[in-house]
């Protein structure tokens, strides 16, 4: 009985992988569909892009805040349990969001999806070590980050698609059948896995004070340019910010059985991977958030265009990330992400060069090029923290990798956002001034990209070991939770 169950499993695990992927690419793709529909949206609710902000900032705030909470529930009460609760609250959020006649009655159902996504990523992520042994853990992170990448690429141009045909409500509706086909393949295929300890609780004290820390640093970071970098709210958001990530340090030392077990990050390819993941998704979603502003205002491309300008980074992130993962799994993941952070920094110093006068064939080939290189940083990232933690805190140890990258992605738009503003000395897109202004903090915030990006290369090198991931990998697999 025990050999058919398990025979059943072997055959399975990649159709279960599939069914994750599938939740996973709808999360992802909410990240950056919505940008492109925010001028439909303020025509059709009567306010302005400036009050339509807090339609992203809502779901990136409470997705950052959240994940270590989402983390801690999927290892505390059931992987598969909390996957299934974070896709029915996410799925019912997107309905309301489609629903809203109002941008409070819209803001406030894009952070329950962001609340649905925080209990729904690392709940899918810390599956994985439970279904794949240590060798095919590479190939199967590279499948799941290669549905991450290419939903967040896609975005703009879905986003276009939809905008265009349809109507902004459709961006959301369309996650509706999405998430039902997801619950369905969850229900059917996804096991049960958790933390078998004896001596588990829930970490109260370490929940708020990293609630507290994370929300106000997102905060901080997301609204500084809006609201000035010295502005009280914004020192009092950072210095609130450092009270609690200072207590959650605090916190978490002292207890016994704490939410997050910081000596995970006494390992170091566990803390080299997790510095990765945050100057990899800045430089990521730098791209992402100065790109689209540049092709519509600067090269004057419209959205439709914009979106389809993305295309041949979405092909090559599809192609190379599985690849990505097979190469992680045969010489482990440092020289994979040594080399993918420092063909980003390659990537974004060629695209500093663009200036008011390029097209369709000067910018395709830098986002190209920049998703080779992200697609071979971001399996073998995954892998190296997941590798480096036990087993049983699977859901936590993939928590931690994604707030990093939620983290990164805010520090991105703030640092490129406000590198950009400086630049403009107040000009708007209707100005004369305004493209030749743009450009120059364009290239800049690019080159500047480009040293983040070193430094990733860098850190990568230094801290992450060739074979250490896989030997833990190894050692833990014995005691896989059922």
């Amino acid at each position: 009985m025990t050999t058919n169950l398990q025979l059943g499993r072997e055959q399975n695990r990649w159709l279960t992988l599939g069914a994750l992927a599938f939740a996973l690419f709808m999360i992802m793709l909410d990240n950056t569909i919505v940008n492109v529909a925010l001028p439909a949206i303020g025509d059709d609710l009567g306010v302005g892009l400036s009050e339509l902000e807090w339609t992203v900032n809502a779901y990136a705030l409470t997705f950052a805040v959240l994940l270590l909470l989402g983390g801690e529930l999927a290892d505390y009460l059931g992987r598969r349990r909390i996957f299934l609760l974070g896709l029915t609250v996410f799925t019912l959020a997107s309905l309301a969001c489609g629903l809203s006649t109002s941008v409070a009655m819209l803001v406030g159902a894009r952070a329950v999806q962001g609340l649905g996504a925080a209990l729904m990523l690392p709940a899918a992520l810390g599956t994985i070590p439970v279904l794949f042994a240590p060798h095919e853990r590479g190939t199967a992170i590279g499948v799941w980050a290669g549905a991450s990448l290419t939903a967040l690429t896609i975005g703009p141009l879905v986003g276009g698609l939809v905008v265009e045909h349809l109507s902004w409500h459709w961006i959301f509706y369309v996650n509706v059948p999405i998430g039902v086909v997801g619950l369905v393949a969850a229900l059917l295929l996804v096991p049960e896995s958790r933390d078998r300890s004896h001596a588990q609780r829930l970490d109260g004290a370490g929940l708020v004070t990293s609630a507290v820390g994370l929300f106000a640093l997102t905060f901080a970071l997301i609204e500084g340019s809006a609201y000035g970098w010295g502005s009280p709210l914004i020192v009092g958001s950072f210095a609130a910010a450092a009270a609690g990530l200072v207590g959650f340090v605090i916190v978490e030392r002292r207890q016994r059985l704490p939410m997050l077990d910081l000596s995970l990050f006494a390992d170091r390819t566990f803390a080299g991977a997790n510095a990765v993941a945050l100057l990899s998704i800045l430089a990521l979603f730098g791209v992402f958030f100065l790109f689209p502003i540049y092709l519509q205002s600067v090269l004057e491309f419209s959205a439709l265009e914009t979106g389809a300008t993305f295309l041949p980074m979405t092909l090559v992130l599809a192609a190379t990330t599985p690849l990505a993962g097979r190469l992680c799994d045969r010489c482990g993941p440092r020289l994979p992400m040594t080399v993918g952070m420092t063909v980003v920094a390659l990537a974004l110093a060629l695209a500093a060069r663009l200036d008011a006068e390029a097209g369709f064939w000067s910018v395709a080939p830098t986002l190209l090029v920049a998703g080779i290189g992200f697609a071979l940083t971001m399996t073998p990232m995954t892998a190296a923290v997941l590798m480096s933690a036990p087993d049983d805190k699977a859901g936590v140890a993939s928590a931690v990798v994604n707030t990093f990258r939620q983290i990164g992605g805010a520090l991105g738009v703030a640092l490129m956002g406000a590198i950009v503003s400086a630049s403009l000395h107040g000009a708007a897109p209707a100005d004369p001034r305004f493209a030749a202004a743009f450009v120059d903090g364009f290239q800049l915030a690019l080159l500047i990209g480009a040293a983040i990006a070193l430094a990733g290369a860098a850190t990568a090198a230094l801290l992450v070991g060739r074979g250490e991931a896989a030997r833990v990998a190894a050692a833990s697999a014995a005691r896989v939770p059922a």
